[in-house]
C-alpha cells in the first residue's frame, strides 16, 4: 500500500502543476474567437463591397455608352426631320404657286 501511495504523490504535484483554464480564460477565448470571427465577416464584406463597386461601375459605364449613342442618334434624326420639314414646306410652296398660276389662268380664260 505504501507504494501505491508514492505514486499517488509522484503524480499528484503533476496534476497540480498545470493550472485548469479558469471562467475568464475561457470568456478571454471565446472573445478572441467571436473577435475573429467578426473581423473575417467584415474582410468579407469589405471584398463583396469591391466586388459590387467594380459591377456598379461598369454597369454605369454601359449605361452611359449606350445614352451617348441614344443621343447620338437622336441628334441626326432632329437633322432628318428638319430637313424633311423644309423640303415638305418648299413643296406646299410651289404647290400654291402651281395652284394660284392655274387660277389665274383659269380666270384669264
Amino acid at each position: 500500500m505504501c507504494s501505491f501511495s508514492s505514486k499517488q504523490n509522484l503524480y499528484g504535484p503533476l496534476f497540480l502543476a498545470v493550472p485548469w483554464p479558469s471562467k475568464k480564460h475561457h470568456r478571454h477565448l471565446r472573445l478572441g474567437k467571436l473577435n475573429r470571427r467578426a473581423q473575417l465577416k467584415e474582410a468579407r464584406q469589405r471584398k463583396r463591397m469591391v466586388v459590387v463597386k467594380a459591377e456598379i461601375q461598369m454597369k454605369n459605364l454601359k449605361l452611359y455608352m449606350q445614352n451617348q449613342t441614344i443621343i447620338q442618334e437622336n441628334n441626326k434624326l432632329r437633322k432628318q426631320a428638319m430637313l424633311l420639314h423644309k423640303e415638305n414646306q418648299a413643296l406646299l410652296s410651289q404647290l400654291q404657286k402651281k395652284l394660284s398660276e392655274q387660277q389665274s389662268n383659269d380666270t384669264n380664260k
